[in-house]
């Protein structure tokens, strides 16, 4: 009897694991559905980078909450700049994408549209700002106590430390962003231009968001679809996309209603959607671009330590002091994208980290980098440098042949890797620039 209960006792384990690996499962799918629910609650539409990073929910959900607080919650900055600072540092990578999408939210929260003819047209302090974006956005390394210092003199256009922190904050979001627009394209999942059309440019007779939005006559077997499956992710954009025109057309008129404009309202869109698509206007010196830190002089450019000046131990303190809770939000951004699971190892993920931070000037003491080269294939190594340096030469960048036994969703966490290190590279340039002019 023992035996014939051991005997038992395997399958019987088996299938509780196979349970408990499909529960795990339906609550990860579950999760990104909510996800989606609420933001089409708060704000109408779900966009392409949250598709991508639904393969995550874990991390989807740190990166909205982050990302919500910067762009919306309390802060020293107002709105309209806040929409205008991401558009400046998107323009930096020529990201259209994000450009188009900030331009839509900077007039939606009542900024004004002359700003958005083009940098020269914005006010002197937001283009004071113009130097330190194209800093970060390439060259992190030449951030300096001077350009703070520049920022934060006293007079009628200077900058409040709050509102530097807020707007370094969003600079170095915006920037690591474009190298996720443009990497995610590698997964040949979807174009990431906003709100994608279907191959035949008709809306589906019904989708699962349909219950959320008052249609009850949708059947059953459609709103328990996963959202995973290809085809109701083609009924999802289809019906965000849909409910996203009606939106912005209403939005529109009353925008032409307020302003008074003696134009028509399709003479209205097509001014807008000229300067949304041109981040080339929100750029000044478009030749200065990513440089090799390693064959910079070393007497000029000195390595950045993490031993002298970490996020633990320095950044995190100093952003969460002059911008408050970000500081946490940032840090389990961190957090989140190290602990996904994943078929890469431990090294893999930190051979990435640091190889990033590496190509960006940024050295740990107690790392050996001989593990980048044995555990980072060559094309490997040029794919993330090539995203995390300069995105924009890489518009339609080809997976490497390493890469291809992956799945999406290891693909994205890949580039989920690449964008938070860039991201705390920048920060760490900045927030130590900050910190040496505060104790000058």
């Amino acid at each position: 009897m023992i035996i014939c209960a051991n005997k038992m006792e395997y399958p019987l384990r088996s299938q509780c694991q196979r349970v408990q690996k499909q529960v795990m499962v339906n609550t990860e799918k579950e999760r990104a559905s909510l996800l989606f629910m609420q933001a089409l609650v708060s704000r109408g539409s779900v966009d392409a980078v949250s598709h991508h990073m639904a393969s995550h929910p874990q991390y989807l959900e740190s990166f909205l909450r982050s990302q919500h607080y910067i762009l919306h919650m309390d802060g020293p900055l107002p709105l309209p700049c806040r929409h205008y600072i991401a558009i400046m540092a998107a323009a930096r990578h020529h990201c259209s994408y994000l450009v188009s999408l900030h331009s839509a939210h900077f007039l939606r929260v009542g900024g004004d549209p002359v700003w958005l003819q083009g940098l020269e047209a914005a006010p002197p302090r937001l283009r004071h700002l113009d130097h330190i974006n194209k800093v970060l956005a390439h060259q992190p390394w030449l951030t300096a106590c001077s350009h703070m210092q520049t920022l934060l003199k006293t007079g009628e256009q200077c900058w409040s430390l709050a509102e530097l922190v807020q707007a370094v904050v969003l600079l170095a979001h915006c920037h690591s962003l474009c190298s996720f627009v443009f990497g995610s394209r590698a997964d040949g999942l979807c174009d990431l231009a906003p709100f994608p059309k279907s191959p035949n440019s008709t809306p589906p007779a019904y989708c699962p968001c349909d219950t959320a939005n008052g249609n009850a006559n949708v059947p059953d077997i459609t709103r328990r679809r996963s959202l995973d499956s290809s085809c109701e992710m083609l009924f999802l954009k289809e019906r965000i996309q849909k409910s996203q025109e009606e939106r912005e057309k209403r939005e529109e008129r009353l925008l032409h209603a307020h302003n008074t404009l003696q134009q028509t309202e399709l003479e209205d869109e097509e001014e807008t959607a000229v300067y949304s698509a041109e981040p080339s206007r929100f750029v000044s010196d478009p030749d200065f671009c990513y440089q090799e830190f390693a064959r910079q002089e070393e007497d000029h450019f000195q390595v950045f330590r993490v031993q002298d000046y970490s996020w633990e131990d320095h950044g995190f303190s100093l952003v969460n002091r002059l911008y408050s809770d970000i500081g946490h939000l940032l840090d389990d951004r961190f957090r989140s994208v190290a602990s996904l699971p994943s078929s890469h190892s431990p090294d893999l993920k930190r051979a990435i980290w640091n190889y990033i931070h590496c190509v960006l000037g940024i050295r740990y003491d107690d790392y050996d980098y001989g593990e980048v080269n044995q555990l980072l294939k060559g094309d490997m190594k040029l794919y993330i440098k090539a995203v995390a340096c300069f995105p924009d030469d890489t518009k339609a960048p080809v997976c490497p042949l390493p890469w291809a036994p992956l799945k999406p969703s290891e693909r994205i966490h890949v580039n989920l890797l690449i964008m938070e290190a860039r991201l705390q590279a920048e920060l760490l340039y900045a927030l130590r620039a900050i910190t040496q002019y505060m104790i000058a």
